[in-house]
This record gives C-alpha cells, sequence and structure tokens, in this order.
C-alpha cells in the first residue's frame, strides 16, 4: 500500500526529516535523520535512506537499496530499478548498495544485481556519477569514482578506487578497470585496463599512465617512477607480451605498485588487456 506523506505526518516520523507533501513513501521504507525529500519524490517499500541523504524534486529510490549516509539524488535520478534482463524475475536478493557522500545528478541510473550468488551492484564512498550516465547490475564499484556526463557502463563491471571517466565513454559488460586509472572522453573500452593506465580512443587504447591522477592522490615521485618503469618494459620493449610480463615479474620484484600491475594483467583470464595502439 502507497502511503503518502505530508509535512505533518514527516513531523511525526523524525522532527529533522524534511519530506515535501508531494513526496510518495512507502510503507516499510526505513529513512534516518536528517533526511531532506524534494517534491514528487518516490521511495519505495524496501529502501533504506541513511542519514542525512537529500532526494531533490522528482527522484526516486526503489527496490531493494540501501543508500548510506548523506548520499544526494538530483532531479530524475533513479535507483534501485530492476536490471535490464530479459526474463528476469524479482527478486528479494537483487540489491543495490551505496556508500556514504556518493552523488548522483540529474538523470542518472543505476540498477540492482542480476547474477546467481551475491546479485548485489555496489557503490563505493564519495563517487560522483554526473547528469545522464548509467550503472548496470552486478557493477562493483570502488570509493572516490567520478563518472562525468553521458557515461555507460554495462552489466559485471569492476572498477577500482580513484578511477575517473571523462564524458560519453562507454564500458563493455565484465570489464576490470585497475585502480587510478583515466578513461579519455568518447573512449569505447572493451578491454580490461590496468591501474594507473590512461585510456583513450574508439575501440580504446592504453596511451600512458594517468599521472595527472597519481599526483593528485598522492603518488611520491618515486611511485611514478617504478610504475612507468614497469610501464615501459610491460608494453613498449620488443618481443612478445607474456616474455615481457615474465621480465617484469623478475625486474620489479621488489616494488609492490609494479607488481600490482602484473598481477591485475595475471588475473585477467581470458580477457583481453588494453594495450598501446602498437604494442604486441
Amino acid at each position: 500500500m502507497v502511503a503518502e506523506t505530508s509535512s505533518s505526518q514527516a513531523k511525526e516520523i523524525n522532527v529533522t526529516q524534511k519530506i515535501h507533501s508531494s513526496a510518495i513513501i512507502e510503507q516499510g521504507a526505513v529513512l534516518g535523520d536528517d533526511v531532506t525529500i524534494g517534491p514528487f519524490c518516490y521511495v519505495g517499500e524496501h529502501v533504506h535512506l541513511g542519514n542525512g541523504c537529500h532526494l531533490h524534486s522528482h527522484a526516486s529510490v526503489v527496490g531493494y537499496t540501501d543508500l548510506a549516509d548523506e548520499v544526494e539524488l538530483f532531479t530524475h535520478s533513479v535507483l534501485g530499478q530492476a536490471p535490464q534482463v530479459i526474463g528476469y524475475k524479482p527478486s528479494a536478493a537483487s540489491k543495490l548498495i551505496v556508500g556514504a557522500r556518493s552523488v548522483f545528478r540529474e538523470m542518472v541510473s543505476v540498477h540492482t544485481g542480476f547474477s546467481e550468488g551475491k546479485s548485489t551492484t555496489e557503490i563505493g564512498t564519495d563517487c560522483y556519477m554526473m547528469a545522464n550516465t548509467h550503472l548496470g547490475h552486478d557493477v562493483i564499484m570502488g570509493n572516490k569514482v567520478v563518472i562525468a556526463n553521458g557515461t555507460q557502463i554495462g552489466g559485471h563491471v569492476e572498477i577500482g578506487n580513484n578511477v575517473w571517466f571523462g564524458g560519453l565513454a562507454a564500458v563493455h559488460q565484465f570489464t576490470r578497470i585497475g585502480r587510478n586509472a583515466f578513461v579519455g572522453g568518447g573512449a569505447i573500452v572493451v578491454e580490461d585496463i590496468i591501474p594507473f593506465g590512461s585510456v583513450i580512443g574508439n575501440r580504446a587504447h592504453l596511451a600512458g599512465l594517468n599521472v595527472v591522477g597519481l599526483k593528485r592522490n598522492g603518488f611520491s615521485k618515486a611511485d611514478i617512477r617504478d610504475i612507468r618503469a614497469a610501464y615501459k618494459l610491460i608494453f613498449l620493449e620488443s618481443g612478445q607480451f607474456a616474455d615481457r610480463l615474465l621480465q617484469a615479474e623478475q625486474d620489479f620484484v621488489d616494488q609492490p605498485l609494479a607488481l600490482e600491475v602484473l598481477s591485475f594483467i595475471r588475473e585477467s583470464g581470458k580477457r583481453a588487456i588494453c594495450k598501446p595502439e602498437r604494442a604486441t
């Protein structure tokens, strides 16, 4: 049963909640302290809003969705809708979890999980999704990820911490993107992106390291030097790619950041790794 919450009713629920009289809060929804819900918003019966969450006008949170504290949704953003999978049947196992202080600008859509087992879409803390971006089902996204306008991310994608996306990028399902990587505007990503890498183009290719992002996130000159040396050996030297990986594992055995890149590549399994255009 749908319960329309008036301003006076909101005060009875919690004096610190600010709920517009036109908002609809389904019976069963759980709202924390200091929640603000604007005109014509909708909150479903299985939703949990943490303390200080702010829904601007016409925002919707549905499904089995859990928002941590101070999450902000702008106009016409929708979190928690069912995955875009033909034949999907509603399930309590299909969930969306969002970390604290993440922001969803106008017209953002994020879907709940679908796959057997965990069946959860997860977004970390302090993420920022700009207008008209989309996050598909079963995506696992780290902390402080920034996604610029119009970017589309398919299901089952894994995104590390501190990744930045330029506008209108597109990421194929099941792709992995390592931490502190940068995806250029308009890039079409169909291969895994190494940690610290920077990719551009359609189809996207590795264009170097995300040096600007590394500096912004406190990586030292020595850190960047080590990562750059490993990058050069793995991707730019002559010889077969598999042989270069073996050599890098020997040369950088005492350098954890270089080894992180190597481990990421080794863990890709059958998926291709995004490389520079002239790499073999």
